[in-house]
């Protein structure tokens, strides 16, 4: 079975095999507490949601990593490979506050043992010590593969260097050009993320599904989804209309973010108690992600109709010569017809 291009490579393959060792490992552990826990309580109680959101959250984020890390190989965008650093740094920001959620979620009684109240006590043999090194190995695991990602995605900076001067050639206002188009394209990917990770925690945790906050937050999904894939058309195809329709609907999107202030109200913050560290972060991060990628949206849009359509089109067809077609150029013997066969020259003649 012929290996795909885009882990034509040891560097490629050691850095999707990091990305999956890690996934699998994270996912274990996740689904390792999600299981004791669930033995013991009520899911449908609030106070426990935190649990299925954690496993939910971490399930949606690993895939989407490997997704990420995959398309960034087969692309050989080195800007996407940077953005998945920061992705996975906010993934071991993301573990590290499970612990403390998980706690507040499990224990009511820190100083309650096994013997006196396994499922609310914070002691010996209780629930929460038995999940406790679970969700400590998570973000130990994500921290060390983080580092080895770090060691690899310097060696492919090496290996791609050469993709963007093959795409649009050595004018440095294309290259600069492309890396701004690469950059909104790579914000959009992680705009998708985060809008679900925030919506999957307030739907799963917080809203209930007879109130109309619940109907308001369902329909949001489909407007977002047709936003994102909207402004990567008409980035991408310099189609004017929809990138100005798409950077309008981005600052509207803007408002959204109303609902970090009711994490903190006195008068619902019950309700997030359990979750607002997390809520809290993403709704940040989701909101410093869709602010870059309109301030990144306007300087595409002031690129367009500049000779970079025809690179955003066919740019990422570029794939490096193969190896074999090399050696078959440069590397093949005299006496196979390769670089430097031929007759040989005949005697230099010296006129004296």
């Amino acid at each position: 079975m012929a290996i795909p291009e885009a882990l034509s490579t040891r560097a490629q393959r050691a850095f999707m095999g990091t990305v999956l060792f890690q996934a699998i490992v994270v996912i274990v552990m996740v689904a390792i507490v999600f299981g004791r826990v669930a033995e013991h309580v009520d899911f449908d109680l609030p106070r426990y949601k935190t649990v299925p959101c954690y496993l939910a959250l971490f399930i949606l984020a690993e895939i989407f990593e490997l997704f990420m890390a995959y398309d960034a190989l087969r692309l050989r965008n080195i800007i996407q490979l940077v953005g998945i650093l920061l992705f996975h740094s906010a993934l071991l920001v993301m573990a590290s506050l499970q612990v403390h959620e998980t706690r507040s979620a499990l224990v009511h009684d820190p100083s309650a043992n096994w013997t006196t109240d396994f499922i609310n006590g914070g002691g010996a043999g209780t629930l929460w010590q038995s999940v406790l090194p679970f969700l400590i190995v998570s973000p130990v695991v994500i921290g060390v593969s983080w580092l080895v990602m770090i060691f690899f995605v310097r060696q492919l900076y090496h290996e791609f260097g050469w993709a963007i001067f093959h795409i649009v050639g050595a004018n440095p206002v294309a290259k600069t050009m492309y890396q701004f188009y690469q950059v909104m394209i790579c914000l959009l990917k992680f705009d998708f993320f985060a809008f679900i990770g925030v919506t999957m925690q307030l739907l799963i945790v917080v809203l209930q599904r007879n109130t109309a906050e619940f109907g308001l937050t369902v329909a949001a999904i489909p407007i977002v989804l047709v936003l994102l894939i909207g402004a990567g058309l008409a980035v991408q195809r310099e189609i004017k209309w929809l990138m100005s329709i798409s950077l309008v609907l981005m600052l509207a999107a803007e408002s959204y973010f109303y609902k970090l202030v009711r994490f903190y109200e006195p008068a619902s913050k019950e309700q997030y108690q359990t979750v607002r560290a997390t809520l809290t972060t993403f709704t940040i991060i989701a909101f410093l992600l869709l602010f870059a990628t309109f301030a990144i949206g306007l300087r595409c849009f002031a690129d367009f109709d500049k000779g970079l359509l025809k690179s955003k089109l066919h740019g990422q067809s570029y794939r490096p010569v193969g190896q074999p077609y090399k050696s078959s150029l440069f590397g093949a013997k005299k006496e196979e017809g390769g670089y430097g066969s031929g007759a040989p020259l005949g005697p230099r003649v010296s006129i004296e």
